[in-house]
């Protein structure tokens, strides 16, 4: 039997590979994970926020599943985009479903929404659709007001008019295209600019739901 002495000092070798193995998320938001991937905070804000005026969505109270999904779906390859790429690849797998959970946990940003005029083209479209076009309201997938809809229908209430709009274009290019049934690649190729940029502006000016909690 080895000494007290020498059991003890030999413990914290026991237990020094499961504590190096943590993934903490906040570190990796604020430090990047020194593998390649950057700190989500340079394009996401320190609290998950987003960077409207730069085209960055609000991750902060999103549904995790759908935020998993995404950074998944950039790593392999199934959504482009030239900034997310890179860096969800050089996330492992846990690190991804570890920041999708703290970032799911974050709560709501502050947001001071002036709804544009109900008869406006983009209201009609998110709340009414265009059936005549084959177009149907984006908030029967996406919720009253966008509030969002699970891992599949994620909020667009509040989340930037330029990031939305960004998105709309990519699903009518091709180069999003991880859709259920490629819905939203449908309903994209039927709006022109103006009313692409109508119902994003309509959803980014929507107020967030109230929601209560904390990281």
């Amino acid at each position: 039997m080895r000494p007290l002495h020498v059991a003890i000092a030999l413990l914290p070798l026991a237990v020094a590979p499961s504590v190096a193995g943590a993934i903490d998320a906040a570190t990796i938001v604020r430090q990047g994970n020194g593998k390649g991937a950057a700190p989500c905070m340079a394009c996401h804000g320190v609290a998950g926020g987003g960077m409207a005026v730069n085209g960055y969505p609000r991750l902060a109270g999103l549904d995790a599943a759908y935020i998993q999904r995404q950074l998944d779906d950039f790593a392999n390859g199934t959504r482009a985009n030239p900034v997310m790429q890179p860096n969800a690849s050089a996330l492992d797998e846990d690190e991804r479903a570890a920041l999708a959970k703290y970032y799911g946990a974050l709560p709501l940003p502050a947001h001071a929404a002036v709804a544009p005029p109900i008869d406006g083209d983009g209201a009609k479209l998110a709340t009414s659709g265009d059936w005549s076009r084959g177009l149907p309201a984006c908030v029967q997938c996406h919720g009253p007001g966008g509030v969002g809809v699970g891992v599949n229908f994620p909020p667009l209430a509040g989340q930037g008019a330029a990031y939305i709009a960004s998105q709309l274009r990519a699903w009518q290019q091709g180069t999003r295209r991880n859709d259920p049934l490629q819905l939203m690649q449908h309903v994209a190729k039927r709006l022109t600019p103006q009313e692409v940029d109508a119902v994003a502006g309509w959803f980014a000016a929507q107020p967030l739901p109230a929601r209560k909690g904390a990281p």
